[in-house]
């Protein structure tokens, strides 16, 4: 596949309007949604935001290249746009963008698709094929023209693949990567290839893209290079690079700083790079604050938790079910969930999947610390945590013990010979990780223990007024900034409850955290319905698909529109999602499932009722929002 199979007439802008970034990213998301190429415009512009949030697309020399690898995407494409007026794009060279290419994969890219999308990067650094796409005026002159730069380009680069060290000329290696893996990462590697062509130097490029590691850097390719080049703007192999010059930077300066990164790399002026033995995450970024680095440790253990949550409570929750429909005696209420041997067998099921769920969340906060060696130190802390009854937060304190144990370990036999680096890993760090891990923990389990009993008790007994307050709170937070860390640490707290209530019935937290999150894009959908004045017709069609976000308890969906006007969309469904969860709190309603929205409806104790109060609050959102909002002239 070539990149004009991906290139449409119907895809493309000949004089885009807009002037600033938000409005160009709207008007080619609604060009490919015209197009046919996506079937959920707020979905697949949340994707090229989010992307743009990590490092402007815009590659400066009046080019951008937003790209997502998207479900919203029903066939892959290439959208071209030319503004004659130019576009502040954020560039990275703070210049105005006059051509665009919006990239749009389908999750289930394949290959070939991304080869294509890749060869597109390297095309767009001919300066002859920009020039002339500047002065084209119809479609079909892109398409001619990008059809004889693929031909020019095959004839000239198929000689320049893997490159050797030779002793006439200096060589260097580089490995590329970005979030995506669609375009820069290949951009940045011919970048560097010409360059060194034109300084006569070799040099042997990998990338890490969508298609996975391509020409990988050998052992003998690392011990022959001059210096090292990583343009990365996500975690890359390290370890492998120990005592080499190396030079460090984001992969937009592999694009546009290519003669530099080859100049430090072959003075040997640039650092030498000394692994600590920890991971490569870690190690990549270490720069961050404190506080960052726990988020990013947490986050890490909850979202490898969250599965084992999610499935094994859904099938306990269930178990209940099925007793509940088949009847079961007052007198054997105690058994619910296991009363029948269908519910029995259910009950087992999930709870062997949900057994795992405290020792997983240890086991990577620790594994996101100290990497590989920290896992089964912190499954063994989540393990003791979960048999102490130190519960949800004696596993996370324990995760995060392990995962410093193992790093007080490394530097303690940091000066072993180098013969025992092998029995390290396999035996010191697991032994006397378990060893020290645990006996902190037996300590850590006695006060932990009586936090989370008392934690529970003061859930437990919650009702009226306080559990109203607890549930305003928890629903607020889940709009505040929607996924975000006030968002998750909401969700974690929910879930947390959900660990002790899972037997009981379910937890009334856990139920106003999922009515607080499925508020926000409903009250999107209500309001585009109700003030049809005060949204242009993009934001009207992208309203109704956060109807089913809303009701998937996919929060994420008001993003797009809470970008365009937080001071007034924030504010609107705060209140709305604050409401929801003071309501659900108030009124006892349980939940026994993290995640699902009306999918996991029947494992709420008071359906209908739930239903009703979500659909308050997010009527209320969207009247708030319907006052604040002005109308909007097309």
């Amino acid at each position: 596949m070539k990149i004009i199979d991906l290139l449409s007439v119907d895809a493309m802008i000949m004089d885009l309007q807009a002037t600033k970034k938000s409005d160009a990213i709207k008007e080619m998301v609604n060009k490919l949604y015209e197009a046919g190429r996506i079937n959920d415009k707020a979905t697949f512009e949340a994707g090229i935001v989010a992307r743009e949030e990590q490092t402007s697309t815009g590659l400066g020399d009046g080019i951008a290249m937003p790209h997502s690898k998207n479900g919203a995407v029903v066939k892959p494409t290439v959208l071209f746009a030319k503004s004659s007026k130019g576009v502040d794009y954020e560039s990275l060279d703070g210049q105005p963008t006059f051509l665009f290419f919006m990239i749009a994969a389908p999750e289930g890219a394949n290959d070939t698709h991304l080869q294509a999308l890749a060869g597109l990067s390297r095309l767009l650094l001919n300066p002859d094929l920009i020039d002339q796409l500047k002065g084209a005026t119809k479609p079909k002159q892109v398409i001619s023209l990008f059809d004889e730069a693929q031909k020019k380009y095959d004839e000239e680069h198929n000689e320049m693949t893997e490159a050797k060290a030779s002793p006439e000329r200096p060589f260097v290696v580089a490995v590329t990567a970005c979030p995506t893996g669609i375009a820069h990462t290949y951009m940045a590697e011919d970048a560097l290839k010409n360059k060194a062509k034109e300084m006569n130097i070799d040099i042997k490029v990998e990338t890490n893209g969508s298609e996975g590691v391509k020409h990988h850097l050998t052992k003998e390719d690392i011990e022959n290079a001059v210096g090292v080049i990583v343009a990365a703007d996500k975690n890359v192999e390290m370890a492998r690079f120990e005592g080499k010059h190396l030079v460090n930077r984001p992969v937009s300066d592999g694009i546009k700083k290519s003669e530099e990164l080859i100049d430090l790399a072959l003075s040997e002026k640039a650092p030498v790079y000394h692994h600590s033995g920890g991971s490569d995450a870690s190690e990549e970024s270490g720069t961050g604050s404190i506080g960052s680095q726990i988020y990013k440790h947490l986050m890490n253990g909850i979202s490898h938790m969250l599965p084992f949550v999610i499935g094994g409570g859904i099938i306990i929750a269930l178990s209940f079910l099925v007793d509940q429909t088949m009847g079961v005696p007052h007198s054997e209420l105690s058994k619910l969930g296991s009363y029948h041997p269908f519910a029995a067998q259910l009950n087992t099921i999930g709870g062997a999947a949900f057994g795992f769920m405290l020792p997983v969340l240890a086991g990577f906060i620790a594994s996101s610390i100290s990497d590989r060696p920290g896992l089964v130190v912190g499954f063994a802390a989540g393990a003791l945590a979960n048999a102490g009854g130190a519960g949800f937060l004696g596993a996370l304190l324990g995760g995060f013990i392990a995962g410093y144990v193992v790093e007080f370990l490394r530097k303690m036999l940091k000066g072993l010979p180098k013969s025992l680096d092998g029995i390290k890993t396999i035996l010191f760090y697991p032994l006397l990780g378990v060893l020290i891990t645990g006996a902190i923990m037996l300590v850590v389990n006695v006060p932990m223990a009586a936090i989370n009993t008392g934690l529970n008790n003061f859930l437990n007994g919650l009702s009226g007024g306080n559990a109203a307050l607890l549930g305003a709170l928890l629903g607020g937070m889940m709009a505040i900034d929607l996924g975000g860390p006030i968002n998750k640490a909401a969700y974690v707290f929910g879930t947390g409850t959900l660990a002790a209530t899972v037997a009981t019935g379910g937890s009334p937290m856990m139920a106003a955290v999922m009515a607080g999150g499925m508020v926000p894009p409903l009250a999107i959908a209500i309001a585009t319905i109700l003030f049809k004045d005060k949204f242009s017709q993009k934001d009207k069609d992208a309203g109704l698909t956060n109807v089913v976000m809303g009701f998937s308890f996919i929060t994420e969906g008001a993003i797009p529109f809470a970008a365009s006007d937080p001071l007034k969309m924030i504010p609107s469904f705060v209140v709305g999602s604050a409401l929801a969860g003071a309501l659900v709190g108030g009124t006892g309603i349980k939940l026994m499932a993290p995640h699902g929205g009306i999918f996991v409806i029947m494992l709420v104790n008071k359906p209908i009722l739930y239903l009703l109060f979500i659909l308050i609050g997010s009527f209320v959102s969207a009247l708030v929002l319907g006052f604040l909002k002005k109308k909007v002239v097309e």
